[in-house]
């Protein structure tokens, strides 16, 4: 008898029915980001504030969600304890949580309704998960953001990186200048992240500056005034 041939899963068709906002790059490393995205290839987006690298993530990767290239979104956070935010108390549902508010701004904002990130959370097409629990795991047609990447250490980084399927798209975000780890004098994780980065083929990396910085004209005056006076 003839083998039968191994049939690809698909992602599910993508079903609220919401309409995402077309944005276009503001700047030439944002128009580079894009880019790269739209060549297939995985992003590590580095560098200050306000430059929009979360935005630019939850974008791409809900842009091929709603074409049906991929199955869902994965927002990824580290929840190893910050000099910032110590313990959090509760389930780690509740410490997810804190960490809600930016994302949810961001998606209400794209499909122009305050109910998006709510919908899209109970129906399971945007999944906020902690990098701590994910030996055994392996994701397929799954667009991970993994965030705030300057407060993971080495291991969870080539953690998240190692749980990588067929038909994922991977972004990586993070400024290694504003490092939460407690007793970190400098963010190593990132940075060697960065180096092993520069050598596999199917990353390219994007560094913003302040000339990229969107936010606000008051964000970047800010971060302005502190490179003039050596602050950073």
């Amino acid at each position: 008898m003839p083998r039968k041939q191994a049939v690809k899963s698909k992602p599910k068709a993508f079903e609220t029915g919401f309409t995402l906002r077309e944005i276009k790059p503001l700047t030439e490393n944002q128009a580079s980001a894009f880019e790269h995205y739209e060549d297939g290839k995985h992003l590590l987006l580095a560098g200050m504030a306000g430059t929009g690298k979360s935005f630019i993530a939850l974008y791409l990767c809900l842009k091929d969600l709603i074409e049906g290239k991929l199955s869902s979104v994965l927002i990824m956070r580290s929840t190893v304890p910050s000099r910032d935010m110590g313990f959090l108390p509760g389930t780690l549902e509740e410490k997810l949580s804190a960490y809600e508010d930016p994302y949810r701004q961001i998606v209400n904002n794209l499909f122009g309704r305050d109910d998006a990130w709510f919908i899209m959370c109970k129906k399971g097409h945007i999944k906020l998960s902690s990098t701590s629990y994910l030996r055994g795991v392996t994701y397929k047609n799954v667009g991970i953001i993994l965030d705030e990447s300057q407060n993971c250490t080495l291991h969870e980084l080539d953690t998240v990186i190692t749980r990588v399927g067929a038909g994922c798209r991977v972004f990586v975000c993070g400024d290694e200048r504003q490092s939460d780890l407690i007793g970190s004098k400098t963010p190593q994780g990132m940075t060697h992240f960065r180096q092993i980065l520069s050598y596999v083929p199917e990353f390219r990396s994007v560094s913003f500056g302040i000339e990229d910085i969107v936010r606000s004209g008051l964000v970047k005056n800010y971060i302005l005034a502190k490179h003039k006076l050596g602050l950073n």
